[in-house]
């Protein structure tokens, strides 16, 4: 059990063995103390112990297998932590983690109050910069080569990009920025041809071509040696002639042709599973300078057979399973079949509208999989088009589809449409151009932590005008919610969270919602529950334990936060006195703070207690999606303390405004 004041879970004896060398690596002073040979044995020792690892806790997976061999090359080459390493995407970092002193404390990786599934800065001084998101690597990179210049230390800087992180706009940004200049640094391209689903897009064809073109990279080596050989021939003119000749042949024949236009120096492509190769070739980068891109080719899964042959699959892994053979260990449900899960219900769905519609198209950056759109991509895959990880691209891209008369349902997760927000305002709502944002994962994510939550989208897409926002209390609402955005003249956004829904039975056929309508799902006395979305479910319970205590409490959804039901709320300011406005946000500014604005707009919220409960002002760290809510006050039991206290509080009883529950504040 994690100690509620700090969240830090206390490390037990270790449960896993490492093998004979990875057990004396306690930090990567201890690596850089091993002779290369011994590199192969450590390498096969921290892949046995990932899956050691991940086999009976579950994580990602696929990504650290496949960069275990650069990992250890990296630390044993590199002065780290003096000598700064960034990871790009995160979950490329498990065997960085193990190596970097965190070894006995990695059976707590993504557990309530345990390691985080990404590198963390608060968490290790290995752990040079934050990252969730995917594609900041060379431009975090680039900014420490030239605080290190400024400062007039002498540090190194590796980014390593790579799970698809290319792909995306800002890489590219870095790129030409970093390119230009005269800073030392090293971009090492982990090419796996995969993120979390195969890459897409002319760069991955470009990389393909690069790494498979064996005729190609031999002539190069050859022409290279030719020309070197007729510089070292007496007579300038010879030597001015075969420079000039060289620097045109590197146009055609540089298969890094397209970083080299950037200003990088390419050397590859390189087998990213030779250790004592790659060990060599970084020990030598290590002391050359200028901007240097370094191309490894390595495989998603390397080392666990299963992990190989299907490398989506096992991007990651939250069930047990068998570390031979891969087969899952979970015990099978007695009540059968489970509920399907939101991101699913979303996915069917859009495969109906579609049928039925044939303006309707997807968009989705990269996680076809993670939002369910690759069920209509399979379905109809010349309507649904996955951009790769490039979110602002596929807003301005579904805006530009939605111009000439289509209907785009473009399916991102909240914490990763804030990259494309400018897009939102600017390409979409200015233009009331009729996109549906399918806002998967929001509210708390679970074990992903911070960098995934989906914490802010109701307060940041609440002010942005002409846009309509809703989230359903079930699936049926979900359903209901995406096809009255059809019927929608304009830009509508639904926020839906992650995991499994209610199970509850569905109709066959959609039923269009009104507009800015809410409902009364109970009725009640005492006071009045106003929620927003599928969080309400917790408020049904509440209402149900706080009628077995004499608590006669209502309940209210809202269903849409923008426009908001106003006769809906002025039946609760009318009839309660109380009431707790609940979200799975934040609190400042979402949907509670809405209801409060409305009240006080409205010459209503005088003589009513409103305590608004929702995510605090601090970053909520990684858990159970449930053992989160409890942590913030917006689970059951928070739900029912809130009550007890704001009915107390009207009996003269303590102060609402007392009370000490994380993410609660009181108004009115």
């Amino acid at each position: 059990m994690a100690d509620p004041k700090t969240r830090r879970m206390p490390v037990s004896a270790p449960t896993h063995t490492p093998g004979p060398l990875l057990a004396t690596i306690a930090s990567p002073a201890d690596v850089r103390a091993l002779p290369v040979e011994s590199l192969p044995q450590l390498c096969d020792e921290l892949r046995d112990f990932i899956v050691d690892i991940v086999a009976v806790h579950g994580g990602h997976f696929g990504a650290s297998l496949g960069v275990v061999e650069l990992t250890v090359a990296l630390h044993w080459a590199y002065d780290t932590p003096g000598d700064q390493l960034v990871w790009d995407v995160g979950h490329q970092a498990y065997g960085h983690k193990i190596l970097t002193g965190r070894r006995e404390a990695f059976p707590t990786n993504r557990k309530y109050g345990g390691l985080s599934g990404f590198p963390k800065r608060s968490e290790s001084v290995y752990d040079t910069f934050g990252v969730g998101h995917a594609s900041t690597s060379i431009s975090a990179a680039h900014g420490m080569a030239v605080a290190r210049d400024i400062m007039g230390t002498a540090q190194r800087v590796v980014a390593v990009i790579g799970d698809g992180s290319m792909t995306g706009g800002l890489a590219f940004e870095a790129l030409n920025n970093a390119g230009a200049s005269p800073s030392d640094l090293l971009v090492i391209l982990n090419d796996n041809r995969i993120s979390i689903d195969p890459n897409v897009g002319a760069l991955h064809e470009y990389l393909a071509k690069v790494s498979s073109s064996g005729s190609w990279n031999a002539l190069k080596g050859e022409v290279w040696e030719l020309f070197d050989k007729m510089k070292g021939l007496g007579g300038g003119h010879l030597q001015r002639l075969a420079s000039r000749v060289e620097d045109g042949l590197k146009a055609v024949l540089t298969p890094g042709m397209l970083f080299e236009a950037f200003g990088f120096r390419y050397i590859g492509p390189v087998d990213g599973h030779d250790v004592v190769a790659l060990a060599t070739h970084l020990k030598k980068l290590r002391a050359l300078g200028g901007p240097i891109l370094l191309h490894a080719l390595t495989v998603k899964g390397k080392g666990f057979a299963p992990a190989e042959v299907d490398q989506v699959k096992w991007h990651a892994q939250s069930s047990p399973f068998d570390k031979v053979t891969g087969k899952s260990l979970a015990t099978p449900t007695a009540s059968g079949a489970k509920p399907p899960k939101w991101q699913d219900v979303f996915g069917d769905a859009v495969v109906e509208l579609a049928e039925a519609d044939g303006r309707v198209v997807g968009v989705t950056a990269a996680m076809p999989s993670g939002t369910s759109l690759g069920k209509m991509m399979e379905a109809m895959p010349d309507r649904a088009f996955d951009v790769g990880i490039a979110e602002m691209h596929a807003v301005v891209f579904a805006a530009g589809l939605a111009t000439q008369g289509l209907r785009p349902f473009a399916a991102i997760y909240s914490t990763f449409l804030q990259r494309a927000y400018d897009g939102v305002v600017h390409d979409v709502a200015l233009q009331k151009l009729p996109v549906t944002f399918c806002i998967d994962r929001a509210g708390v994510a679970g074990a992903d932590g911070p960098t995934h939550h989906g914490a802010l989208d109701i307060a940041y897409l609440r002010p942005v005008q002409g846009l309509v926002c809703a989230a359903p209390l079930h699936e049926q609402d979900l359903r209901d919610l995406l096809y009255t955005s059809l019927q929608h003249d304009g830009p509508m956004a639904i926020r839906y969270p992650r995991g499994a829904a209610t199970g509850m039975p569905l109709r066959d056929t959609f039923e269009t919602v009104e507009i800015g309508t809410g409902r009364r799902v109970r009725d009640g006395a005492d006071l009045a529950f106003v929620s927003y979305g599928a969080i309400g479910a917790y408020a049904i319970e509440a209402c149900e334990r706080l009628a077995a205590e004499g608590i006669d409490a209502a309940h209210y959804d809202l269903r849409f936060v923008k426009p908001l039901d106003e006769a809906i709320l002025a039946e609760v300011f009318e009839r309660h006195s109380a009431v707790v406005t609940v979200e799975d946000g934040v609190r400042d500014g979402g949907a509670g703070s809405a209801v409060v604005e409305w009240a006080s707009d409205a010459g209503v919220l005088d003589g009513t207690r409103v305590v608004r409960l929702g995510l605090p002002d601090h970053y909520v760290e990684h858990g159970t999606q449930r053992q989160l809510h409890d942590e913030v006050g917006i689970g059951p039991d928070g739900l029912v303390r809130a009550a007890r206290s704001l009915v107390g509080a009207e009996a003269g009883g303590p102060a609402v405004g007392a009370l000490g529950a994380v993410g609660m504040r009181a108004a009115g």
